[in-house]
């Protein structure tokens, strides 16, 4: 029975160790993000794939778009909301890619931030060789009605879920998607975040944004969303109304053009998104024109979003036009 117990306990302890080997330690140092070490570059998608007629994220497409992704080099995927599910982990770290997982603030109790369920997902998944961060909340700066008209409510929570996470991983980053360039007294109430992600729309310059966070922070900082759809509500430009891939394509050009020009400041983007989302806008049935997004006026080049047309790819996994610069701009870049 002794020697019995005593093999257990040797093969529990050499099961442990090699989890945390194969645990990538993800660290930040000034304005650079690390993974093992190494300096890590943001190539990203953001990704929430829904198929036709639905509203629910599924992954039966997991590995057509891994492919899709792996071409274009794209190096890192971005959730909205945990995946709890090993096999999808463990395909997504097969491939190469890393992750970061979103939390929000309420939902339902399912591992979120108000609940405090959020850190069961943590603990359960820390050790995942696929997780790079954990992100908190989705621009709920554009959002004060969901906490009582005040926003201090979200940032004491932000901050406080931070700290929690700290607390129980010690090998990842916290981030947060805010909209837009949060200010000095934002970062002031949030200094257990270690890295700002920033939905940021300015038409196709998002350069401007990279003095201004130079100028209040010396925390690394990404992009958590940019880009532009595929549909022009207006003839502008030089873009003709209706579906424009091509209006798409010279945006995210642009855009990704000045990022990479302050690798200096900018830690990398989650160009969004992967595949166009049919679910957002009207009929899941069908690819609906319009939506609506919290400042959206800077989206290029008609100043409205279109919420179903921002795919580098179709719902069928179609490539439209902006994949390939999605490709040359990714695949080119050196780290």
């Amino acid at each position: 029975m002794a020697k019995f117990v005593f093999t257990c306990l040797v093969i529990c302890f050499c099961l442990s160790c090699k989890t945390k080997k194969n645990t990538p330690s993800v660290s930040q140092s000034e304005r650079i993000i690390y993974v093992n070490n190494e300096p890590y570059f943001i190539k990203g998608i953001c990704y929430h794939p829904v198929p036709k007629g639905s509203t629910q994220r599924n992954f039966d497409t997991l590995t057509q778009d891994l492919e899709l992704m792996l071409e274009a080099g794209i190096n890192t995927i971005r959730v909205y909301a945990p995946i709890d599910d090993k096999a999808v982990l463990d395909e997504i770290d097969a491939s190469g890619i890393k992750l970061i997982i979103g939390f929000g603030y309420d939902q339902g109790g399912v591992f979120d931030i108000k609940s405090g369920s959020f850190i069961d997902y943590v603990n359960t998944y820390k050790n995942h060789p696929s997780i790079l961060m954990w992100e908190l909340g989705n621009e709920y700066n554009y959002h004060p009605e969901w906490f009582e008209g005040d926003m201090n409510i979200w940032y004491q929570a932000l901050n406080n879920a931070a700290e929690r996470i700290h607390q129980n991983d010690q090998n990842h980053l916290v981030t947060t998607a805010h909209g837009e360039l949060p200010d000095k007294q934002v970062l002031a109430s949030c200094p257990n975040i270690d890295v700002w992600g920033m939905n940021v729309y300015r038409w196709d310059k998002p350069g401007t944004i990279f003095p201004q966070w130079k100028a209040i922070s010396s925390k690394p900082m990404y992009l958590s969303e940019a880009g532009g759809d595929s549909y022009m509500t207006i003839s502008d430009y030089g873009f003709e109304k209706g579906v424009n891939e091509k209006a798409q394509a010279a945006a995210n050009a642009n855009i990704l053009d000045e990022i990479f020009q302050n690798k200096d400041v900018c830690s990398g983007v989650a160009m969004f998104s992967f595949t166009d989302g049919w679910w957002k806008a009207g009929n899941p049935d069908q690819q609906d024109i319009g939506g609506w997004a919290p400042n959206s006026s800077g989206v290029p080049y008609d100043g409205s979003p279109n919420e179903e047309f921002w795919g580098i790819v179709d719902i069928d996994r179609n490539k439209k036009e902006t994949f390939s610069v999605i490709k040359a701009k990714y695949t080119q870049l050196k780290e």
